[in-house]
């Protein structure tokens, strides 16, 4: 079965429900938010944007897909389709937010993974970030599922809509993520262990820092607790110099690096990396 359309969002400058209309999605209001050619609405309005062109750029979009088209994360995206599985075993018709999906490897596995498992699964799967480059990217790779540019601070999504919502590498917004979550529904997090990508930070930072997954304690209250963790740690196979530059585009380091540690990181080759993740799985508790 293909993925299926999202039939209900919100309009993010007054939270009405948004109808299709041709072309556009509109509001009673009369706001109206066109489809791209690509096939995403752009639901982030000018007000909220911090710059003209918000998020990853186009260029680090570029090299994350090609860094992770290489496979060299495929053990993670394995793992968090697992994870989704195991979680959703008796559903005949999910819904998952992709919140950060980035040029969405991560939602793409899991919905093949979800379909090559269960054919006539009813899936509705859901790509949002606020970078209109990334929703593009998530667009080209599987036209099926839904694109979204907005903010994980105002989700355009109706409450108690998502089965599952991912954040990979993200930024929690975990009163927008537990509003838009069903109830007995699932927050799957993704974030970087003290060990992560440890050579190649060895080699651009003076000073490493060890430090352990972000604290989640935001998001558990009386309904919502944590159900899960899973350490994962695996090497990547030997990175080129290409997938090297690409891994620097896509990721932070090589901003927060300094002039020596940039140009020592240029010169890496034919070294395998530490892939070091935790995922924990946050659970409504109906």
């Amino acid at each position: 079965m293909p993925l299926l359309a999202l039939e209900h969002m919100l309009c993010p400058l007054e939270q009405y429900p948004l109808h299709r209309d041709g072309k556009t999605w509109r509001c009673s209001n009369n706001h109206c938010f066109d489809i791209a050619k690509q096939g995403y609405v752009n639901l982030l309005p000018v007000q909220n944007k911090k710059s003209l062109d918000p998020g990853d750029s186009q260029i680090m979009i570029q090299a994350r897909r090609q860094f992770l088209d290489s496979g060299a994360y495929a053990p993670l995206a394995q793992a968090l389709a697992t994870t989704v599985a195991d979680l959703c075993k008796d559903h005949n018709d999910l819904a998952i937010l992709d919140a950060g999906c980035g040029e969405g490897y991560y939602l793409n596995t899991v919905c093949n993974s979800l379909l090559a498992a269960q054919a006539e699964l009813a899936l509705t799967a859901t790509g949002l970030d606020i970078s209109k480059w990334a929703v593009r990217a998530t667009r080209i790779r599987n036209a099926g599922i839904n694109g979204l540019v907005a903010s994980n601070r105002q989700i355009p999504l109706p409450d108690n809509s998502q089965d599952i919502l991912l954040c990979t590498f993200g930024f929690p917004v975990f009163s927008e993520f537990q509003r838009v979550v069903k109830p007995g529904g699932h927050i799957i997090m993704v974030d970087p262990g003290p060990e992560h990508l440890i050579e190649l930070r060895q080699q651009i930072y003076d000073e490493i820092r060890r430090s352990p997954p972000a604290s989640l304690a935001a998001g558990i209250n009386s309904e919502w607790q944590q159900s899960s963790e899973t350490a994962l740690s695996f090497s990547t196979p030997i990175l080129s110099a290409a997938l090297f530059e690409q891994l620097l585009i896509m990721t932070p380091h090589l901003y927060r690096a300094s002039k020596a540690g940039r140009e020592r990181a240029a010169k890496l080759e034919q070294l395998a990396l530490t892939v070091d993740v935790c995922i924990r799985v946050l659970s409504h508790q109906p």
